[in-house]
């Protein structure tokens, strides 16, 4: 039985939720499915956090449009063979159980609820309980250490944000030590940090809870009329009821790195910690925006804190000069497989085996895997997820009303987005029937 200078911590990953702001990204996909930063899913920054941090046993509870999601952590996320596999080191989805009834996770709370007997059965000490739609890169293990030196009850990850930027978040007010002293959803007025006026602490959806505080406030819980979710009910009632919960300050977090020999041969860009919350399509693209930029806190080249994925074997990507267009590229994020022939390409990510032909331009964009780009066209702020085949001369994103009758556009960012193509399915009576999605089918 593995035990780590913890105890024995169990991480739950609640990666159940819909994202409907991300829409239509998320129309054949979970939020957590969703592509990110050319050969990432969003999922991927969770999981890598905690198996980086030494926490090798983690149940992810999926349940909307989940497929895609499920056979990306059975292609990506098994520890080796079977003796590196068991109660101890595994990855492992987990739909809704429904012990208590039939129905789906009614919250972040019932969502582990009705995995309870996973937590009981693995003998946690101390359980993470992370969420899987965010961007962000952290070490638990600090995290875990400074709950056990507070001897807490549970502990709240809490970014430092300006307070005219909290409002938008579960705000969190403490008292100098760092005990929280209430739990506020979108207050109008955030409380400010003790000794950081101006700045205030709003909460990260990521908690480590003491195993039989966690099992009692859950049952409680599952028997009143509440909403089921940690931030609304379990967390503020733990506050009132006097546990000790407290909050984390996130800006403390140091991420390992190289030695300054080994700085010299990865040229790695300052890691530092680094979250984003990517629930809507403007901060999607924005935060893809950031990544390209070499002064970006996001980086991917500090080989102490990888971020893990499925690795495929694609070919190496390529660019090269055709029908007498030279390749012009300019702060590009160009994942394997995709090949650039006589094109512009600016400011812009591209995912696996894209192909982005003569004679087109593609500035602020973000294509997905498998998108090709014909000839002659222009892209400009536009995300294209997967599959999508642009044809020859096509103009997207410099003519909103146009654009409107052909793709969706986000209200509120004026971004153009074009979801995964359907798979149909061709009737008798020649009627085309949509059954699915290509990213649904892996």
């Amino acid at each position: 039985m593995y035990t780590g200078k913890h105890g024995r911590v169990l991480g739950i990953v609640l990666a159940g939720g819909k994202g409907e702001r991300l829409m239509p990204l998320t129309r054949y996909r979970a939020k957590p499915a969703v592509y990110f930063a050319a050969k990432y899913r969003i999922i991927d920054f969770a999981l890598s956090n905690l198996v980086n941090s030494g926490i090798y046993a983690v149940y992810v509870l999926v349940q909307f449009k989940s497929q895609s999601l499920i056979e990306h952590i059975e292609r990506g996320w098994q520890f080796g063979g079977g003796a590196m596999r068991g109660r101890d080191f595994f990855v492992t989805t987990v739909p809704a159980q429904m012990w208590s009834g039939e129905h789906w996770f009614q919250g972040t709370a019932d969502a582990v609820f009705q995995a309870k007997h996973f937590i009981t059965r693995y003998k946690a000490d101390r359980v993470c309980i992370f969420a899987a739609d965010h961007i962000y890169k952290m070490d638990v293990d600090q995290m875990l250490a400074w709950h056990v030196a507070q001897h807490a009850d549970v502990t709240i990850a809490a970014n430092v944000v300006p307070v005219e930027d909290a409002t938008q978040f579960g705000c969190i007010k403490t008292d100098a030590s760092g005990r929280i002293l209430e739990f506020m959803e979108k207050p109008k007025n955030p409380p400010e940090i003790p000794d950081k006026p101006g700045y205030s602490y709003v909460s990260m959806g990521n908690y480590v809870f003491e195993r039989r505080i966690l099992e009692d406030s859950l049952e409680e819980d599952a028997a009143a009329d509440t909403s089921h979710d940690f931030g609304k009910d379990i967390i503020p009632k733990l506050v009132k009821g006097g546990a000790k919960v407290c909050a984390y300050d996130f800006s403390t977090n140091v991420l390992p790195h190289p030695t300054a020999e080994a700085e010299l041969v990865h040229q790695w860009r300052t890691d530092k910690p680094y979250w984003r919350d990517v629930g809507t399509l403007n901060a999607y693209w924005q935060a893809h925006m950031e990544l390209i930029g070499h002064e970006s806190e996001m980086s991917f080249y500090n080989p102490m804190w990888p971020i893990r994925t499925v690795s495929f074997g694609d070919p190496p990507s390529y660019c090269y000069p055709d029908s007498g267009y030279d390749c012009k590229i300019n702060r590009v994020m160009l994942s394997e497989g995709s090949r650039i022939f006589g094109a512009s390409v600016s400011n812009s990510v591209l995912s696996r085996n894209c192909l982005v032909q003569a004679g087109s331009v593609v500035e602020e964009s973000v294509l997905g895997h498998d998108v090709v780009v014909g000839r002659n066209c222009r892209i400009k702020k536009t995300i294209i997820d997967g599959h999508n085949i642009i044809p020859d001369g096509t103009v997207i994103g410099e003519d909103p009303e146009e654009d409107a009758k052909k793709y969706y556009v986000d209200p509120k960012s004026g971004l153009v987005v074009l979801g995964v193509p359907p798979v149909l399915y061709q009737s008798g009576n020649d009627d085309a029937e949509e059954v699915a999605s290509w990213d649904s089918l892996g």
